[in-house]
């Protein structure tokens, strides 16, 4: 039987973290996808996300095979949307999920979808009903990942300087029953 579970990363984890993070980059290359291609996230980045405690990473089996950081609050590259807009208030807090990655030896497996359901029961149990997650407009596979999950695209946002635009979606009205 396989398990399969998340967990708040460790700095102990780092080299894995960033070991999937690398053959994310890699990957995304390979299919002529320009997200990550410019040294972010670096290591320092993901550091920080551990040592604020934002950080988790998926194991299966004893072994960590995704990672992804769940901010709370909010995200100030999520302020301006256009073409679009959030649902809700203006000054609602919510989670975003960003710096998602699985493992290369396990995809194909649906674990990002997997990674984003915990992540959205994991946003759930700290009370948040509303949660955000942006992609590159040519990252077709993150984006049908993030559909399949429920999330309703609602604009272009733009991540750091220069500007880079990316296809923002929300996950709305999460209801405990």
């Amino acid at each position: 039987m396989t398990t399969t579970y998340l967990r708040q990363a460790k700095m102990a984890d780092l080299p894995v973290i960033m070991k999937i993070i690398d053959e994310a980059k890699a990957y995304l290359k390979q299919q002529n996808v320009d997200q990550w291609q410019h040294g972010y996230p670096e290591q320092n980045d993901m550091a920080a996300d551990v040592a604020a405690g934002v950080n988790y990473v998926m194991v299966r089996d004893g072994v960590i095979v995704g990672t992804a950081s769940l901010l709370q609050g909010i995200d100030d590259n999520y302020k301006v949307i256009d073409q679009g807009k959030w649902l809700g208030a203006a000054d609602a807090t919510y989670t975003s999920i960003h710096r998602i990655a699985v493992a290369a030896g396990y995809r194909g497996q649906h674990l990002s979808e997997t990674l984003i359901t915990n992540l959205l029961t994991l946003s759930l149990q700290l009370g948040y009903a509303d949660v955000r997650i942006d992609t590159h407009p040519e990252n077709l596979g993150m984006q049908h990942v993030i559909k399949q999950n429920g999330f309703e695209y609602r604009g272009i946002i733009y991540m750091h300087e220069p500007k880079e635009p990316r296809y923002a979606y929300q996950f709305q009205n999460l209801i405990q029953s």
